[in-house]
């Protein structure tokens, strides 16, 4: 079974994908496979040279910093990078999950699931949803973020309640940590119920 998790920035999506991990999920995290989609030497990253130079940094890696600084500002920006990375991504994606043994809940983490039509690829989705003023501060203790920043990278991902209405299930992420394991056991119940299927 695939299954596509989805929350936005600050929601507490990778805290989900680590108890998932812990239940015997395999982690797909498209995050990370978006750093190695631009690591030094591939296409992706010489694409975005070529069209945001001021995001190369010196010793020749991508200076996310520059380049979120350029893309969450922009929206146009932002989809020329999404139509460029999205593909290599998924691709990377569907070679890690075709290393699943049969039976296995793949568990793809993906920040745009539902924007990049990722959703498709998945059997079932997933939608962390957390109160604004926790993401908020999550974003800002974490990243080092303004609240400008975080507000602007917020407005660039899906509004919590379309998520909702599009999700098969919904993992609120309001409480404690204890509530979050709880909710997450009830979660792999459910997953695991429907690959069984």
């Amino acid at each position: 079974m695939r299954v596509g998790l989805t929350g936005g920035i600050g929601s507490g999506k990778s805290a989900v994908a680590e108890l998932l991990r812990g239940h015997g999920a395999r982690i797909i995290d498209t995050d990370l496979l978006a750093r190695e989609a631009v690591a030094p030497g591939s296409k992706a990253l010489a694409s975005i040279a070529r069209r945001w130079p001021q995001a190369l940094a010196v010793d020749g890696t991508l200076d996310r910093t520059a380049l979120a600084a350029v893309v969450f500002a922009d929206p146009q920006a932002r989809a020329e990078l999404n139509a460029l990375l999205h593909p290599r991504i998924r691709e990377l994606a569907l070679a890690q999950a075709a290393r699943a043994t049969p039976g296995e809940i793949v568990v793809f983490v993906v920040p745009l699931l539902f924007e990049s039509d990722f959703w498709k690829m998945c059997d079932k989705t997933v939608a962390v949803i957390a109160p604004l003023e926790a993401r908020l501060r999550r974003i800002v203790e974490r990243d080092g973020a303004s609240l400008e920043q975080a507000r602007a990278r917020m407005a660039a991902q899906i509004e919590p309640a379309l998520a909702r209405s599009r999700a098969d299930y919904v993992v609120e992420n309001d409480g404690t940590l204890e509530d979050l394991r709880a909710r997450v056991e009830v979660l792999w119940r459910l997953l695991r119920a429907g690959a069984a299927v």
